[in-house]
């Protein structure tokens, strides 16, 4: 699990999960040791609620049990081959809302514009992108969100016959932020990711995911692959929750480092988020985007998804968007990148470790079963509720 893990792991503060025979646990991981908090917080999202009030990064964690050396445990990912063994790592995220904010980076929103004007057609995007790129890609990265100059712009675009809907949220005053996936639904690292089998274009979106508390103070950041199927949100933007929301579509991992004194929002601000994908046959895609890139900072994004309109009583993650869209051609010239059941797919960031999981269609990922009302009878009978 180490190489899984960021270098400086023994000075972090991660929050996570596992599943272990009594269910799912919450632990904290301090100075490289392991605790099962379940006795002071049932859940993640508990814990993360009262972390910035009551526990703080040195705080002692009175009934905590110990677990042992981060560096002892084994876990294995989900495709080995071999009998599921416990414990086995979870997504961090439980009762936390799960947020996606798109269209934060020029590039991808040029990209959405071309899946927009290609109707979904891979085959059709090339000659797109040639034709927007030089000209929106440039425009749309010397302005602010919302601002004179990026009103000024609009009307020029509009002028052009260049105009998109994703262009409204890429410049205009209100940032794209949508719900990703269910409550609970997330997966974790080695775990399997899922593509809907009737997607023919479709892509990783590696990610930083912003751990909120309900009253929208970050506390920590995780790394996130929110599972994109290009082909379906190119036909509509009203497809959004077909091509987004799907089994195992929403992977976050390892675990989720609270800022601390070695780790804050500005770490986050100016950290790269790196992309291996490989295939079975040999097909192998790398990348690397740059969160100093983003063109919403991340508080403003924050502020966009919880405000006097809208509140999230168990906190929130919030994906941040993502500046990479492959477009390397894999196996027909023009038709750019498309994920194949089998692909490994790492997303990774110096502070945050390394997101691995791999990719196989939603109808062959294990079901989600584990719902909400699965957690209460788990944590009822062990006697964890009332906390």
């Amino acid at each position: 699990m180490l190489q899984y893990l960021p270098p400086d792991w023994r000075a972090a503060t991660l929050l996570g999960r596992l599943l272990t025979q009594e269910g799912p646990t919450p632990v904290l991981v301090r100075d490289g040791r392991v605790s099962d908090i379940s006795a002071l917080a049932p859940t993640t999202a508990d814990f993360a609620a009262a972390w910035l009030d009551t526990w703080r990064p040195r705080a002692p964690l009175p009934g905590a049990k110990d677990l042992g050396d981060l560096e002892s445990f084994a876990f294995a990912p989900a495709w080995t081959g071999e009998r599921p063994t416990l414990p086995r790592l979870l997504s961090p995220l439980d009762l936390q809302c799960v947020k996606a904010s798109g269209v934060t980076f020029a590039i991808s929103a040029v990209e959405r514009v071309i899946e927009e004007r290609a109707r979904g057609d891979a085959s059709r995007a090339q000659a797109v992108r040639d034709s927007l790129k030089s000209r929106v890609g440039a425009d749309i990265r010397s302005v602010k969100p919302g601002s004179p100059e990026a009103a000024r712009l609009k009307e020029a675009l509009i002028a052009d016959g260049l105009w998109s809907q994703y262009l409204e949220v890429a410049i205009g005053p209100d940032a794209e932020v949508f719900t990703k996936v269910p409550v609970l639904s997330s997966v974790g690292w080695g775990d399997w990711v899922g593509i809907r089998s009737d997607s023919v274009w479709n892509n990783p979106e590696p990610e930083v995911v912003i751990l909120c508390d309900p009253r929208g103070r970050p506390l920590g950041a995780a790394l996130g692959n929110d599972v994109n199927l290009r082909d379906i949100e190119g036909r509509s933007a009203l497809l959004l929750g077909k091509a987004k929301d799907n089994n195992a579509s929403c992977a976050v991992g390892p675990f989720v480092r609270l800022f601390d004194e070695q780790f804050t929002l500005d770490d986050v601000r100016r950290c790269e988020v790196g992309l291996e994908v490989e295939g079975e046959e040999g097909f192998r895609l790398q990348g690397r985007s740059s969160m100093s890139l983003i063109s919403r900072d991340p508080l403003e994004l924050i502020g966009q998804t919880l405000s006097r309109h809208h509140q999230y009583p168990d906190g929130f993650a919030l994906f941040l968007g993502t500046m990479f869209a492959p477009i390397e051609d894999r196996d027909v010239p023009g038709r750019g990148f498309t994920h194949k059941p089998g692909d490994l797919v790492r997303v990774f960031s110096e502070r945050l470790g390394v997101l691995e999981n791999k990719v196989t269609t939603c109808e062959a990922a294990p079901p989600w079963t584990f719902g909400l009302s699965a957690l209460m009878r788990n944590l009822a009978a062990r006697g964890l509720l009332g906390q």
